[in-house]
Formats: structure tokens, C-alpha cells, sequence
């Protein structure tokens, strides 16, 4: 009697300890539009700086930010949104924009200089604002960030992006990429 008491007593608390970790770990896997967001040319955002290059225009070639309001501010032509367009699209529209009684036919050229920074909060070892570098992995980020505390759940990590105008937020891998402008936060593991 006092073994099957004391397995019934066992099972019992085994079985709540999994419904408080069910309910505690408040798990929402990455939706698919994480993944295919990887694979998408990139936009620009605010805090993206770009340089663009106007051939044999040595007075408008320069480095230009993206500012808050998404545009960049373009000698002659004043500004030009880049927030939500790829590189090519705004080499597109400072060439366009310059055919308006600027230049006869402007060759144009803009690439990323700086990406817009990354967040990594949570269980590593100093949260904060970093600079993204192509190629990045969840792992990688949290390197930059000091790496691991103690605490932390070094399986997988939460990320916050935005995604065709949408905020969204997911559980990764920490071998998974990151894009700019992601913002990870790192779980306290539970054991």
C-alpha cells in the first residue's frame, strides 16, 4: 500500500510539474514567413545608410542615412523614400528623380554601407544595440552580446521582426540567420 501511494504521489507530481512547464514556456514557433523573409531581397529601413553612386558625379556620390521617415535626402532632388525598397528599386528612383531636369541619362549605383543595428536582450552577457554583419546567425549575436549567462537556454532564442509591415515574433534555433533590425531575446533555461 505505501509503495503504490508512493507512486501515485510521483505520478501526480511528475504531472504537474509538465502542466506548469507547458504553461510557463508560452512556446509560438517562428511562422513561415520568418524563414521566407531570409530569402528575400532586402529592404531598407531607417538606419540603413547607403552609398550611392552617380558616375562622373563626383558631387553626389556620397554615403546617405535613412532616416526615421524612411527617406534619404538627395542633393538635387531632396528626398527619396528608400523604407521598403531594395537597393536596385532605389537606384531606379534617384535615376528617374535625376532625368527631371538634372542629368541627361544619370548612371546610378546604391549598395548597403552600414545595416541597421540588431537587439540581443535577455540572458547573455551584456544586452544591448549591435552592429549587424551579413551572414549573422542567433548564435553569432549573442556572441557579440558577451555570449551566454549562467542562466540561459542555449537551445533557442526568441526573435521580433518586421515582416511586410508586420511585427512578428518566433522561436529559432541559435543556428538560424538573422536579418537587420531583428531583435532577440535569450530565455532563462528552467533547470
Amino acid at each position: 500500500m505505501r509503495v503504490q501511494l508512493r507512486s501515485f504521489v510521483m505520478r501526480g507530481f511528475a504531472a504537474a510539474a509538465m502542466l506548469a512547464l507547458a504553461a510557463c514556456s508560452g512556446y509560438r514557433p517562428a511562422p513561415p514567413a520568418f524563414h521566407e523573409a531570409i530569402n528575400q531581397p532586402y529592404t531598407l529601413d531607417a538606419g540603413d545608410q547607403v552609398r550611392v553612386t552617380v558616375f562622373d558625379q563626383a558631387d553626389l556620390t556620397n554615403a546617405y542615412a535613412v532616416d526615421q521617415s524612411g527617406y534619404i535626402s538627395f542633393p538635387l532632388v531632396g528626398a527619396v523614400p528608400a523604407r521598403g525598397r531594395t537597393v536596385h528599386q532605389l537606384e531606379s528612383a534617384i535615376a528617374t528623380e535625376l532625368r527631371q531636369g538634372f542629368l541627361r541619362n544619370p548612371d546610378v549605383s546604391v549598395q548597403v554601407e552600414t545595416y541597421r543595428p540588431i537587439f540581443v536582450m535577455g540572458e547573455v552577457g551584456a544586452a544591448g544595440q549591435y552592429s549587424y554583419v551579413p551572414g549573422m546567425t542567433v548564435q553569432t549575436a549573442i556572441a557579440s552580446a558577451g555570449g551566454f549567462s549562467a542562466r540561459a537556454n542555449q537551445a533557442n532564442a526568441d526573435i521580433t521582426r518586421h515582416i511586410n509591415g508586420r511585427v512578428m515574433t518566433g522561436r529559432v534555433l541559435i543556428s538560424d540567420p538573422i536579418l537587420p533590425g531583428d531583435t532577440i531575446y535569450v530565455r532563462e533555461r528552467l533547470f
